[in-house]
């Protein structure tokens, strides 16, 4: 039982690491979770742009990018996420921004949002988020000096 245990753990941890690692060199993991490959939870990350807010992907509109599965509520919603991800994936590869400003990462919510000059960012939780939104500008230069050096 415990080395069945102990298969399993290793296992897990050695996914938890493929999951962090980028498709391409140089490029900053996605934040994916434990044991998935989706980003943003499998929410379509364009439909925060074209619908305002967060909306379930489908498994029929998946794409690859950053070494993460992306799903999309259409394929339109799909094909403008192709044409450019960096301008619809969210900032911090999708890990908490309110974390990386302090210096540290978390997950990112899904239902915990914004868009600000364009670009996406999640956050841990509505705490978070309220707390994150108390001074946007400047949690945003603190987390984009921190990012990705926060991943070390």
């Amino acid at each position: 039982m415990r080395k069945a245990c102990l298969g399993v753990l290793l296992a897990a941890a050695a996914l938890v690491m493929i999951a962090a690692v980028p498709a391409r060199a140089g490029e900053a993991p996605v934040y994916t979770g434990f044991l998935s490959s989706l980003a943003v939870n499998g929410y379509d990350p364009v439909a925060y742009f074209t619908d305002g807010g967060p909306v379930e992907g489908s498994p029929a509109f998946e794409s690859t990018y950053r070494g993460a599965t992306w799903r999309f509520a259409s394929a339109a919603n799909k094909a403008t996420f192709d044409a450019d991800p960096a301008a619809f994936a969210p900032q911090y590869g999708g890990y908490c921004a309110w974390a990386v400003s302090q210096g540290y990462t978390a997950k990112g919510d899904p239902a915990n949002w914004r868009i600000v000059d364009g670009k996406l960012y999640l956050n841990y939780n509505a705490a978070v988020q309220q707390n994150w939104e108390k001074d946007v500008a400047g949690n945003i230069t603190a987390a984009d000096a921190n990012w990705p050096k926060v991943l070390k």
